[in-house]
């Protein structure tokens, strides 16, 4: 990844929150997998020492994500995610074809030692999503995401509870998109790999509301990072599918 210049994350600032549109490929915190590699909290601190992220987003998953400035905004922004008063709106990419209406899943998880989790019933902890289908393509769907909960991979194991994996997620059965696969006449060389149009899981965080601390309510939407405008932009042009 490129250097990254902290002032090109910001999407919405005051005197409390920082509310920055996170790459993909960035780690949130200090991954020490990734020893050496920059990471969300470091580009903060060095451009404000006091910075304190109020939630985490995967490494792969881009957009949405609040810093406070101080430990008062911290402790503000942690009450309203521990009371369940922050409202996140992620968008992902789902394999296959789903017509959706605030369908709700409401399944435990319990986190294993390998990194992923699963549903357990007798271990599990609480967690609860709702899924809004927002297009339609030939083999793929684009579904808004509202996960009251924030447990680890919570939407995506919850959608792929409902056969609807995210694109790239090949951890929770999720496949790559290919652009020989969107185009019936597209022909690669024989010497070339095809590349997925998206190396990653296909998840964003549009949206973020919460309450400033003078008790404003605010919402900060992310736009959509190259890579998934680019895959986007792809399905529209192959035409879209039947329900």
């Amino acid at each position: 990844m490129k250097k990254i210049n902290f002032d090109s994350l910001l999407v919405w600032e005051d005197e409390d929150y920082m509310v920055v549109n996170k790459p993909p490929f960035l780690s949130t915190l200090d991954d020490r997998s990734e020893a050496g590699k920059a990471n969300l909290i470091g580009l903060a601190r060095g451009y404000l020492p006091t910075a304190q992220v109020g939630h985490r987003l995967d490494r792969e998953t881009s957009g949405a994500l609040a810093i406070a400035k101080n430990p008062e905004a911290y402790r503000h922004l942690a009450l309203q995610f521990e009371h369940r008063q922050v409202t996140k709106l992620y968008h992902a990419l789902a394999d296959g074809l789903h017509r959706f209406e605030q369908i709700e899943v409401n399944k435990p998880i319990l986190k294993l030692n390998n990194g992923l989790v699963k549903i357990d019933y007798q271990e599990g902890k609480a967690a609860q999503t709702f899924f809004q289908t927002r297009e339609v393509f030939q083999k793929h769907t684009l579904i808004e995401c509202r996960p009251v909960t924030g447990r680890m991979h919570q939407i995506r194991i919850h959608l792929a509870l409902l056969k609807a994996p995210i694109a790239g997620d090949t951890q929770y059965g999720g496949q790559p998109i290919y652009l020989s696969a969107l185009k019936k006449r597209f022909n690669l060389k024989k010497d070339t790999d095809e590349q997925a149009l998206m190396p990653r899981v296909a998840l964003h965080a549009f949206s973020l509301a919460f309450e400033r601390r003078n008790g404003e309510k605010i919402v900060v939407e992310a736009e959509y990072p190259k890579d998934l405008r680019a895959a986007l932009a792809q399905l529209r042009k192959a035409g879209t599918g039947n329900l």
